[in-house]
């Protein structure tokens, strides 16, 4: 059997005197790009100003670190408020997209009330790019040796350097690398919403942004049932697994919702 197993070079990609280049920097800013691309390549075809549409990445690429950021400090407060310097040390890892969903998820209701603009076309044209973002952006963790899951024997795993092992499983160096699984699954849910989803329902409003809630939802509550990095829960439920159910029941009403309003459009 071929053992094929994964392991971080470092998360430093080169160094200028003093100053680091993390890959994790280097991985978000990709992830990025290739989102926003794939966000104007949409909107030149739905004949919607691409200007628009890249002024409100870059909003939404701030408010995103920000939510994404202060989710995370907030469910591991308890190491964060011994070490209040790292809450600023973004390149160490720690951007929750849970955060990024429900904070843009804000700053798109206020930006197109704002801007009088098709609140959820917007948004399906950003919930289409946003997956592709995530499988790069995912990468991220590698290089960091964090987001794995439990040890295994299974032929593709990640080794995690010593340091970055969970107390109880400093014994173990090979685990399940989750932060890959996920890669994959937002891949496979980009294709399924950038090639069929997108088109087959381009008539039922918000249909590819109530579609990403339930399928990346979906893949990010069996992953995380291996994750260890699972610090809080409720109802038994790890909190990432939790808010996934949530996102799904959201997006789930929100279809039949739509489908129910298809002879009388949303009037925006």
């Amino acid at each position: 059997m071929n053992i094929i197993t994964l392991q971080s070079p470092g998360n430093i990609l080169f160094s200028i005197g003093a100053i680091n280049i993390h890959w994790y920097g280097i991985i978000i800013a990709i992830a990025f790009l290739a989102g926003l691309a794939v966000a104007v390549y949409i909107a030149k075809q739905e004949n919607i100003d691409p200007d628009e549409i890249i002024n409100l990445s870059a909003l939404l690429l701030v408010a995103g670190v920000v939510f994404a950021r202060l989710y995370y400090v907030i469910f591991n407060w308890n190491y964060f408020s011994k070490h209040i310097a790292e809450i600023f040390m973004l390149w160490q890892g720690g951007l929750s997209i849970h955060g990024v969903i429900i904070g843009c998820s804000a700053i798109f209701l206020v930006y197109a009330k704002v801007k009088k603009l098709p609140l959820f076309k917007y948004m399906s044209i950003f919930a289409c790019a946003l997956p592709l973002g995530q499988a790069i952006g995912r990468w991220g963790n590698f290089f960091n040796s964090e987001a794995f899951g439990m040890p295994t024997s299974l032929p593709l795993r990640v080794y995690i350097p010593p340091e970055f092992r969970p107390l109880e499983y400093i014994n173990h160096e090979f685990f399940h690398p989750t932060f890959l699984y996920e890669s994959i699954w937002n891949l496979i849910v980009f294709l399924i919403l950038f090639f069929f989803v997108r088109i087959r329902f381009k008539d039922y409003g918000g249909m590819v942004a109530f579609s990403y809630l339930i399928l990346y939802s979906t893949g990010r509550y069996f992953i995380e049932a291996i994750r260890l990095d699972n610090i809080y829960s409720i109802c038994g439920l790890h909190i990432a697994q939790f808010i996934s159910l949530l996102l799904i029941a959201i997006g789930m009403f929100s279809i039949f919702y739509s489908i129910y309003r298809k002879k009388h459009p949303y009037k925006q």
